[in-house]
């Protein structure tokens, strides 16, 4: 049934094809999710990728969900730039601290568009991914600093608190 434009559970036979079946099967691929679902079978961040009923291709998926936003809590909360009063201020310090944000923002927001797929598992992946990654470099856990140094991280943190 076609409603305004969009097909609904049965897709047309293409002009001049005889395989109508073929082309159904296609057109049920491509079809986006607007709710939470469990299953393998997603499209993340790609045109066909991890691609339907490759199970391993959907763990790897996960696991770079995974890895993009621990990477992402990493800069966050990293300090690679060197605290000396005069590279504080330089063009080049200033620059490199541009290009981590700039990274930082860019995968944060390769996260965000796969979970857009919404596809549950990756949803949870990217959670757990913040979450481990916010626990191993930004609690203090792990926190070498005492916490009346002060001494904050290269970049401006990604709350709005």
């Amino acid at each position: 049934m076609n409603d305004g434009g969009h097909m609904h559970g049965m897709a047309a036979a293409a002009p001049g094809s005889s395989n109508g079946t073929m082309n159904m099967m296609h057109r049920r691929h491509m079809m986006m999710h607007m709710t939470f679902f469990w299953g393998k079978n997603a499209e993340i961040l790609f045109d066909g990728w991890p691609g339907y009923d490759h199970l391993g291709m959907y763990v790897l998926a996960l696991a770079v969900v995974f890895f993009l936003a621990l990477i992402v809590e990493w800069l966050s909360h990293c300090n690679i730039l060197r605290q000396t009063s005069a590279s504080d201020r330089s063009a080049s310090a200033g620059l490199l601290q541009t290009l981590m944000y700039a990274v930082r923002i860019g995968l944060a927001y390769l996260v965000m568009l796969a979970v857009m797929s919404f596809n549950a598992g990756v949803f949870l992946v990217a959670i757990a991914g913040h979450g481990i990654g916010f626990f191993l470099f930004g609690s203090r856990a792990f926190n070498k600093q005492s916490v009346s140094s002060g001494k904050p991280s290269d970049l401006p943190p990604m709350n709005c608190c």
